[in-house]
């Protein structure tokens, strides 16, 4: 038989071939047994559990529990009723998404659900759109997020999809080791989007390890023993004896754990990693920066201006007597100004983050505290807070927008809202007002461990000036009550903005602080004063910061300056804008201190001092009698410029463009796979097809074509000839492709290069003749297929060797 024969005609090569599609036995699965089904779930259970946990600490709620469950018991299900039924893969990828759709509302996005348990139009939307971005969501929110907005929606996809792969490949594989990649998968996704600390995951991930050589073990002791009874011919529930294999096998891995473990402890002992864990929200871009903003001090006198100073900013119900609002903490000096966050040092002042329906306040000790705002003129991103915040609710038309724009840094109490607040916004706030230390104890007070930024350029005079106010104190408490007596005694209040007013330049940089100590009277407002408190507080080894806020008192609410409202509404102007400090002491955490001097008459006589007219032109000179110039007062410089408004036209386009290309980004996501085996594939038949001699490119050829024959479904015996394999198959074409590819191999003389090219022509017509009579579906699914890849019709050796 030659070459020739098997290279003929296309007219011949149709009739030859057409039994073919006839005969063909396609591959079945082995019956599923109990046993093995109740085995591989409940390893997959435990791996895929322990996995999950993982996301404790992300998410931390009894919703979370559920959804795992859930999905677990759902991905089972459509995993083993699709092995069961012998479903191909493009069915198991249908239900899984109608599951998806159906219980992904209920599951990850409740709010949105209809009765709790029914999926909404809404809803879905929801859930499709947090499939792409609850991702980048998940690592810029504070944890743990409970089941707040659609953020569950990442575990749900990762939980269900990967108990529908795994288990599919173990009921459904020869290889069925390869589902231990799933809890894997998993496990690092939960470090990943996880937090920080790194115990929690270490426990888990000792967790997922067992269970997954468990798995591996399993399934090799599994292939052992059907290897063994198929060559025995053992009659089922006779002994085997598999006992002593066994024991060895558990003996050994456990063996083999144990000095892993021990060797990794000893090696984190002795050489501990130099920098600390990073994770995806440690690195991933924050919506806020407060880095981008110019400081909110930069602005403080502007709330000393018309409008401002007597217009209503804010309507604030539930305020105690003496309680403060808080606009922003600033740790960061650097000379010139006081910001929050630094932008060369880690400060945990720079970090915001959303928010979900709750912050854990547990922790702190003090007094619950519920306040309701309503904006009045008040225009600006820092949200007024109290306290330590629990939660957040706002209300009105645009209290959708405003949440989703709420930022907030739980270290310092501070909140944002991107865009800012405008009149008529109100929200809610529940906060924990942390316990402060009575007048008696503060000068026992030391200093805390809190890290800040350490203050660049600070002034000789404030050095200077402290010496002489701490001379023969020696405990740090007194030391730091002495400074700030020294401050409210000598200080005058001027904001230098009205005629009537002494000059007082603004600004808190290096050189306006010196002028503060080195003036023959000590003139200023809560910007230099809460400036200077706070370096000098440094000075002495607390860790200090800024905060900047409003400090309402009882004549703004409608009483007699003597009177309390507590609880009533609280009418805030800008003449109500302040600034004290706060330092970590080691006894009560932040202590909030008020380095401030009582407003008194400023002596006339030393302001008139000679040497105050020959100081260098201040930035804010003193306004005229002309009450117009206060105009002139630089605005707060926080507020940014909006953008101007794009066409509507530019805007359509790049709306098309973003939907078009975040569809084919999916797209192209999802044929990745289906395009690598066809690449795979190709590359292959190439190197078949171009081998050195003509006896491996014959030999190549035989093999292409009984890789084609697995790939579509047709089962050939394990360890079968080229004869046998050609009988199978069925048709004369297959029977002479493979006496000639046996003697290629086997006979002495060597074939010619024509003969390797009518082989590999005549290999392309059979392999185009096995899908005749078969639908698109199927010769998709054929092209596709992994079991020539993966060696699922039993050849398991190379194949170099094979070709050989």
């Amino acid at each position: 038989m030659s070459p020739d024969d098997v290279g003929r005609g296309p007219a011949a090569a149709a009739a030859a071939a057409t039994p073919v599609p006839r005969v063909r036995a396609r591959t079945r699965p082995t019956r599923l047994r109990a046993p093995f089904v109740a085995t591989a779930v409940g390893l997959s259970a435990l791996s895929t559990g322990s996995a999950t946990a993982t996301f404790w600490p992300v998410y931390g709620s009894v919703a979370f529990v559920v959804l795992t469950l859930v999905a677990f018991v759902v991905g089972a299900a459509i995993a083993l009723g699709a092995a069961v039924l012998r479903l191909s893969s493009v069915w198991v990828l249908v239900a899984t998404l109608v599951a998806y759709l159906v219980l992904g509302v209920p599951l990850a996005v409740p709010s949105q659900a209809l009765a709790g348990v029914l999926p909404t139009g809404r809803g879905l939307l929801t859930l499709v759109s947090a499939t792409a971005l609850g991702w980048k969501r998940l690592v810029t929110i504070a944890l743990p997020v409970g089941s707040y907005e659609a953020l569950l929606v990442p575990v749900l996809v990762l939980v269900l999809v990967g108990t529908v792969v795994g288990l599919s490949v173990a009921l459904r594989s020869r290889r069925g080791e390869l589902a231990a990649v799933v809890p894997v998968v998993v496990w690092i996704a939960g470090i990943v989007l996880g937090p920080a600390e790194a115990w929690w995951p270490r426990v888990t991930g000792l967790a997922v390890l067992v269970t997954v050589v468990a798995w591996v073990v399993w399934w090799r002791l599994r292939r052992r023993r059907l290897a063994l009874d198929a060559l025995t011919a053992r009659v089922p529930g006779t002994p085997a004896g598999h006992r002593p294999v066994v024991v060895r096998a558990v003996v050994g891995t456990l063996a083999t754990l144990a000095v892993a473990g021990a060797g990794g402890t000893l090696a984190v002992s002795a050489a501990p990693p130099a920098t600390s864990r990073t994770v995806a929200r440690t690195v991933v871009e924050q919506p806020f920066d407060p880095r981008d903003r110019v400081s909110p001090l930069s602005g403080f006198r502007a709330y000393e201006q018309e409008p401002a100073v007597d217009g209503t900013l804010l309507r604030v119900t539930g305020l105690r007597d003496g309680e403060r609002l808080r606009l922003a903490t600033l740790d960061t000096y650097d000379g010139v100004v006081y910001s929050v966050g630094s932008g060369e040092v880690d400060s945990a002042s720079g970090f915001f983050t959303r928010v979900p329906s709750a912050v854990d306040q547990s922790a702190v000790e003090g007094e619950r505290s519920t306040v309701e705002v309503t904006v009045g003129a008040y225009d600006d991103l820092w949200v007024p807070t109290v306290g330590q915040l629990e939660s957040v609710t706002f209300d009105g038309p645009t209290a959708d927008a405003r949440r989703d724009g709420f930022f907030y840094n739980d270290v310092t109490g501070s909140a944002v809202v991107l865009g800012g607040l405008r009149q008529g916004d109100s929200y809610r706030l529940d906060a924990v007002v942390p316990r402060q230390p009575g007048d008696d104890e503060l000068d026992g007070l030391t200093p805390g461990t809190a890290t800040v930024p350490t203050p660049r350029d600070v002034p000789d005079e404030l050095a200077s000036s402290l010496e002489d106010d701490v001379a023969g104190l020696q405990e740090p408490g007194e030391r730091l009550q002495a400074a700030l007596t020294a401050l409210r005694e000598d200080g005058y209040v001027s904001h230098g903005v009205s005629a009537d007013e002494p000059v007082s330049r603004s600004g808190h940089g290096a050189d306006r602080i010196a002028q503060l100590f080195t003036d023959p009277v000590m003139i200023g407002d809560a910007e230099q004063y809460a400036t200077a408190a706070a370096l000098m507080a440094d000075q002495l080894g607390f860790p200090a910061r800024v905060v900047m806020g409003f400090a309402p008192t009882a004549a703004e609410g409608g009483a007699d300056a003597g009177d309390t409202v507590e609880g009533g509404p609280v009418y805030v102007t800008g003449s109500s804008i302040t600034a004290w400090i706060e330092v970590d002491t080691a006894q009560y955490g932040w202590v909030t201190l008020d380095p401030n001097p009582a407003e008194r008459p400023i002596p006339e006589d030393q302001v008139q001092d000679p040497t105050q007219i020959s100081r260098p032109e201040s930035v804010v000179q003193p306004p005229p009698r002309d009450p117009q110039v206060r105009d002139d007062q630089t605005p707060p410089q926080s507020e940014q410029d909006d953008p101007e408004t794009p066409p509507a036209w530019l805007a359509t386009v790049l709306l098309i463009a973003r939907v078009a290309g975040w569809s084919a980004l999916v797209a192209g996501l999802l044929a990745a796979p289906f395009v690598t085996v066809v690449a795979l594939k190709a590359r292959r038949r190439r190197r078949r097809r171009t081998a050195q001699s003509p006896s491996a490119r014959i030999s190549g050829g035989w093999h292409e074509f009984q890789d084609a024959v697995v790939d579509h479904g047709i089962r050939t015996p394990p360890s079968a000839t080229r004869s046998e394999v050609a009988a199978v198959v069925g048709g004369s074409r297959p029977a002479v492709l493979a006496r000639v590819a046996d003697r290629a191999v086997f006979s002495p003389n060597a074939p010619a290069e024509a003969d390797a090219d009518r082989v590999w022509t005549a290999v392309a017509e059979m392999r185009r003749a096995l899908g005749v009579g078969l639908t698109r579906r199927q010769r998709f699914a054929a092209a596709v297929s992994l079991r020539s890849l993966r060696g699922y019709h039993g050849r398991t050796r190379p194949e170099r060797q094979r070709n050989n």
